[in-house]
C-alpha cells in the first residue's frame, strides 16, 4: 500500500513540475503547404519535424487554399484517370497517396503524393494535387494519419512563420528555422 501511495504522489509531483508547454499541441500532427515557395512542413509536438520541396499547381487557383483533414491514405495508388495500375513506372501518382477534404471531396480528388516525374518538385506544375518525391511522400506517409489537419496557403511567408502564426509550437518564445535566421 505504501509502495502504491509512493507512486501516486510521485506521478502527481512529475505531473506538477512537467512543463506547461511540453504537452503536445491539440491537433497533432500538422502539414502545412505554402504554395508560393513550393514547401511542405510535417509538424508534430509543437516542432518542425520536416521540410520538403514540393510541385503545387500550375495556376494559383488549381491548388487549393485553406485547412483540410486527411481521410485517405493508400500504397501504390490506382490512377483511375488514365487507368494506371498502382505500383506501374507510368503511374503519375506515384509510391503513396494521402488524400484530404479539399472542396467537399472524398479524399480521392485533391492529394499529396508521389511522382513518376521527380523533375518537377519545386514548380508550379500539377493539376491541383501536391507532389513529392516517392522517398520523401514515403516518410510523410509513415508519419500522417487519419486526422491530421493541411493547412495550404501561398504566400510571402516563412513555413516557421506560418506556423508560428497558426500557434503551432510549443512555449510563448516563436519557432525559426536555420533560414529565418540567415535573412534577420
Amino acid at each position: 500500500m505504501k509502495l502504491c501511495n509512493i507512486a501516486i504522489i510521485s506521478l502527481m509531483i512529475q505531473s506538477v513540475l512537467w512543463p506547461l508547454n511540453a504537452v503536445p499541441n491539440a491537433g497533432d500532427p500538422y502539414i502545412i503547404i505554402n504554395k508560393r515557395t513550393n514547401q511542405l512542413a510535417f509538424i508534430e509536438g509543437g516542432e518542425i519535424e520536416e521540410t520538403y520541396h514540393v510541385a503545387t499547381g500550375k495556376t494559383e487557383l488549381l491548388t487549393p487554399e485553406g485547412e483540410f483533414t486527411v481521410i485517405v491514405k493508400a500504397i501504390r495508388p490506382y490512377y483511375r484517370k488514365l487507368d494506371i495500375k498502382g505500383g506501374d513506372p507510368k503511374n503519375p501518382l506515384g509510391s503513396r497517396w494521402i488524400g484530404f477534404d479539399a472542396e467537399n471531396t472524398n479524399g480521392r480528388v485533391y492529394g499529396i503524393h508521389g511522382t513518376n516525374r521527380p523533375e518537377s518538385i519545386g514548380r508550379h506544375i500539377s493539376n491541383g494535387c501536391i507532389r513529392m518525391k516517392n522517398e520523401e511522400v514515403n516518410q510523410l506517409f509513415e508519419k500522417t494519419i487519419p486526422g491530421t489537419k493541411v493547412w495550404i496557403e501561398s504566400s510571402p511567408k516563412s513555413i516557421s512563420q506560418i506556423v508560428n502564426e497558426r500557434g503551432l509550437r510549443y512555449g510563448d518564445k516563436p519557432y525559426y528555422l536555420e533560414e529565418d535566421l540567415k535573412s534577420l
